[in-house]
């Protein structure tokens, strides 16, 4: 094989030439990963954080077109976030009260598939363009450290009101999720990352991951599903992947 092929094949190129990535090799890449990276909304829960948070807050219709379009990749993820916490314009109040009232359902087969990559040393991480303040209390249901824990904060004035977000968070911005994967590379001294989620903004973050599972167990998004070459309904998919070790 000539170095250039080498280089094609080599873990950190298999999505940069997705089209000559077999979902066999995307397995392999799965059951010998250092570390699994998982999106949150809409793949480790059911729902969109975001989009339940604009509904308690009243204006649920309005966002839910934005978050359509930019998780189909016809806006930026920035420019989508920025224009729906615009509308939504929360209150820490709102936020902890959301948390308390309707808390994120775990996607079925979530908690099994943790727990079983954690038992093989397999560190799992959640990397979120959604809130750390939800998405905090779902790592604390799923045994997830908080220190592996990326997403965007919230920020409110001393009264509570809402003062917008930190945009200088990676996962603030497209692209963002890619940047997490580097950083995790650079501290951990992974060779192998595996990212699993939904939306497009998953998709765009391999490479830098070594592979992308396209999850679509709560909603299907198409060009994902097309983009991939491994795409799965359920996590019972990827339990049955890593019996096979």
């Amino acid at each position: 094989m000539e170095p250039a092929q080498r280089l094609l094949f080599g873990p950190d190129r298999l999505c940069s030439s997705r089209k000559m990535t077999s979902i066999s090799q995307t397995k392999e890449l799965f059951r010998r990963a250092d570390a699994v990276c998982f999106d949150v909304d809409s793949t480790v829960i059911k729902e969109e954080g975001i989009d339940e948070l604009a509904k308690f807050c009243g204006v649920g219709d309005a966002c839910t077109e934005i978050t359509r379009k930019a998780m189909g990749g016809s806006l930026t993820f920035k420019t989508a976030l920025t224009e729906r916490l615009s509308i939504i314009r929360c209150s820490r109040e709102q936020v902890n009260k959301l948390i308390t009232d309707h808390p994120p359902q775990l996607t079925p087969g979530i908690r099994e598939l943790v727990d079983d990559l954690h038992q093989r040393n397999i560190k799992v991480f959640l990397v979120s363009g959604g809130f750390r303040c939800i998405v905090e209390h779902v790592a604390t249901q799923l045994n997830i450290p908080l220190q592996h824990v990326y997403a965007n904060r919230l920020k409110f004035y001393f009264n509570g009101e809402y003062a917008g977000f930190d945009e200088s968070q990676p996962t603030a911005e497209s692209g963002g999720k890619g940047k997490v994967i580097n950083l995790l590379k650079e501290q951990y001294g992974f060779k192998t990352v595996v990212m699993i989620g939904d939306g497009a903004t998953d998709l765009e973050a391999c490479p830098p991951a070594s592979a992308f599972i396209g999850f679509g167990g709560n909603v299907t998004r198409p060009q994902v599903k097309e983009r991939c070459s491994w795409y799965v309904t359920s996590f019972g998919e990827l339990l049955k992947e890593l019996e096979k070790i």
